[in-house]
């Protein structure tokens, strides 16, 4: 339970990372490439810092079994998805239709993958380390 407990904390560490990933795609690349070149870029270095942190975090805070990793992993990302939807309507005020526009993969919007990597990430992290 205390494992539980220390990534549900964990979760709320990825949120300066993913304002740090807004930041450096306003003040430096963003203003000079294309928007979806800028969405393309900030999914990738969010897959990055979020690998690297959650690294860290399985490297400092072992977890007890690959189900408990994949059950971590859904977790963080329902709390992502909780808290993008409902943050980002509730309080920000952002339509519907903008919100799901970052997970159209046809039109070349790549930010699922994030969620993918959120889900995963923990599992292969504990895989790697258990072995």
């Amino acid at each position: 339970m205390k494992t539980l407990l220390i990534y549900i904390a964990a979760w709320f560490g990825m949120v300066p990372l993913a304002i740090l990933n807004g930041i450096i795609r306003e003040k430096f690349y963003g203003p000079s490439v294309s928007e979806l070149s800028a969405h393309q870029l900030s999914t990738l270095i969010a897959l990055v810092l979020f690998g690297i942190y959650i690294f860290y975090m399985v490297k400092f805070f072992p977890m007890n079994s690959s189900a408990q990793a994949l059950f971590i992993g859904g977790m963080w990302i329902t709390m992502t998805i909780c808290f993008e939807f409902l943050f980002g309507h509730y309080v920000v005020g952002h339509p519907w239709s903008k919100l799901l526009h970052d997970y159209n993969i046809m039109q070349g919007r790549v930010w699922i993958l994030v969620l993918v990597w959120t889900f995963f990430a923990p599992y292969v992290f504990y895989k790697i380390r258990s072995e």
